[in-house]
């Protein structure tokens, strides 16, 4: 009886897991799907993947969890052993934890025997190929076991036997604190796969971060992200010891994302000058008018007239050019802070309207007054001034016709002043960041044409001055923070154009750029790298197998186990660093 159980128990499963791989074929952004009371997700190859570097990913694979639904008086709808879809509770009732170890094991002998083609009772298709199948677990034996993976073997379409992975974690623990020397460690792999040839891989990550004391920060920049996410990765062959240091030999990635706002980023100016643009974009989608508060300490109205002023006198000769007679808003720093994203010499008159406006605007009535000041002038021929060639908005129009003496009539009604501002906010700041890459030989404009286009609506526009932005972030501050060499930063320059030509604004996306070891040695020679592992594998193709050994400062996972207690506790550590050790090893068994 429990035999013919056992085995309605793996067809069901195994039918489960089918429909659940087929409908994510169908749809890459599927959700998870509940067996019983775990939920199965698809993985697929883009998607996160919370193995990264235990396990060599390739394609698809099947991650088990264990779905609690808070409110208990619902559970007898699902808990009649019938597969269902996690979108029939609301998605606030849900949550997630690992499995107990018994049931993960169960799940995984499930699993284990439907792939087996030998089990011929069971009458199973194996005419598609599952991916494996990952368990998270409570790390409740004594391991610590976190993880249990199976994966089919195949020789060619045929299923050949399954590879079995097990996963642990200890810690918290000191970095000099761990049980197990590299030579233990080669000693097992050799016993456990009867292996002679070793290949032994060294890896170590290193982040580099900023800090910065709240104390000398607002309360509005405190809510700030501190943190620039910039981190090197480094490979090798040949480990010679545990924890070893990246030999020169190595290869080294450095890895960036770069989130704006960072009251430390060298561009912090020009961010705030990029959110005002923003909210004028924001104000024309939603048509609710909301100004940030000023950051200036004088009146816009009065800073124009003073501009106004000063060109006037310029024309008749009663003052001379002085640069130091305009207020110089972008170029402002906060305390000693300094950006090397500097205010360009070439600002013409549009420019310096912009930078006397935007800093010191404070509502909508007095940004009309502005406006009104700058036509009036030009219809009474008081203003005579240049502009950039290729200035794209209407006000830029007004001032090419007093060229020929005659100005039409502008209605300064509803929205019509802030769609000005922004159109003059666009062709300045888009120009900014098109003189740096150019300027810094960074990137020829013909590289830039994309983000220059006139073609796509002023919403657009915006959104392509956001992407520059992001790419000034990232490789300005590069050149702040670690000194990159000018050819790394051409490469890094573009890799973010070709990024950024296909894809939308993603401040979360990792850049990559391979540098040399040498270059990024000081940052990591007298420092403790976030993670260290060791690869020991042995076996050629699909017979592969590897040991994985990692010490970290975070856990490779986050658990919630049943007993409250969880893997990241660091009491036992005091002030020590605190490290988590990781062990991955699995074992192949053929199908007889």
């Amino acid at each position: 009886m429990a035999s013919r159980r056992r085995q309605e128990d793996v067809l069901r499963f195994h039918g489960f897991l089918l429909q659940v791989y087929e409908e994510g074929k169908q749809n890459n952004t599927a959700g998870p799907s509940t067996f019983e009371t775990d939920r199965v997700h698809l993985i697929n190859e883009g998607h996160t993947n919370p193995l990264e570097k235990l396990w060599d990913q390739n394609g698809a694979f099947f991650i088990v969890e264990k779905m609690r639904y808070e409110e208990t008086s619902s559970l007898e709808e699902w808990q009649n052993g019938e597969p269902s879809v996690s979108e029939a509770f609301p998605k606030e009732n849900l949550s997630v934890s690992p499995l107990a170890l018994s049931r993960a094991r169960q799940l995984i002998s499930f699993y284990t025997m439907s792939q087996n083609p030998n089990m011929k009772h069971l009458q199973i298709n194996h005419a598609v190929q599952l991916p494996p199948l990952w368990v998270r677990c409570e790390p409740s034996d004594p391991k610590k076991t976190i993880w249990l993976g199976a994966e089919p073997l195949r020789n060619g379409n045929n299923l050949s036997g399954i590879r079995l992975h097990t996963i642990t974690c200890n810690g918290p623990v000191s970095d000099n604190n761990y049980s197990i020397g590299l030579k233990e460690l080669k000693e097992n792999h050799r016993m456990r796969h009867h292996a002679s040839d070793l290949t032994i891989a060294g890896f170590a990550r290193y982040e580099f971060l900023e800090s910065t004391s709240l104390d000398s920060l607002t309360q509005e920049d405190s809510l700030i992200p501190l943190e620039r996410n910039i981190y090197a990765d480094f490979a090798w062959e040949g480990v010679k010891k545990m924890l070893q240091t990246p030999p020169p030999s190595s290869t080294a990635l450095l890895t960036l994302q770069m989130a704006s706002g960072s009251l430390l980023s060298s561009v912090y100016e020009p961010n705030r000058e990029l959110q005002f643009l923003l909210s004028l974009a924001e104000t024309l989608k939603n048509g609710v008018i909301k100004w940030p508060k000023a950051l200036g300490r004088k009146s816009a109205v009065e800073l124009v007239q003073k501009l106004l002023k000063d060109l006037k006198d310029e024309v008749d000769g009663l003052k001379s050019h002085n640069e130091d007679d305009t207020e110089d808003n972008t170029a402002a720093v906060i305390g000693s802070m300094k950006t090397l994203f500097g205010q360009r010499g070439d600002l013409d008159f549009l420019e310096l309207l912009w930078c006397n406006i935007w800093r010191n605007v404070a509502s909508h009535e007095e940004l009309v007054e502005c406006f009104s000041l700058v036509i009036r002038a030009l219809q009474h021929g008081e203003l005579q001034t240049w502009i950039h060639q290729e200035s794209n908005s209407l006000l830029s129009k007004l001032i090419k016709q007093s060229y020929h003496g005659k100005v039409e009539t502008v209605s300064l009604d509803g929205d019509s002043p802030v769609q000005m501002l922004l159109e003059i906010g666009v062709d300045k700041m888009k120009r900014d960041y098109i003189s740096y890459f150019v300027g810094k030989e960074f990137a020829i404009r013909t590289h830039l044409d994309y983000f220059m286009s006139t073609s796509v609506d002023l919403q657009e526009r915006v959104h392509r001055i956001q992407k520059l932005h992001h790419m000034l972030e990232i490789v300005d501050n590069c050149l702040d923070l670690i000194k990159l060499e000018h050819e790394n930063l051409i490469f890094l320059t573009q890799s973010c154009i070709n990024y950024y030509k296909e894809n939308p604004l993603n401040e979360k996306h990792a850049f990559q750029l391979p540098v040399k070891t040498s270059l990024v040695k000081e940052f990591y020679q007298n420092a403790h790298p976030q993670i260290w592992r060791v690869e020991i594998s042995s076996g050629q193709g699909p017979k592969r197998v590897k040991t994985i050994w990692q010490l970290s400062s975070t856990p490779p996972a986050e658990h919630k186990p049943a007993n409250g207690d969880s893997l990241d506790d660091t009491e036992i550590c005091g002030n020590k660093e605190k490290y988590f050790i990781t062990l991955s090893e699995c074992s192949q068994v053929d199908f007889i």
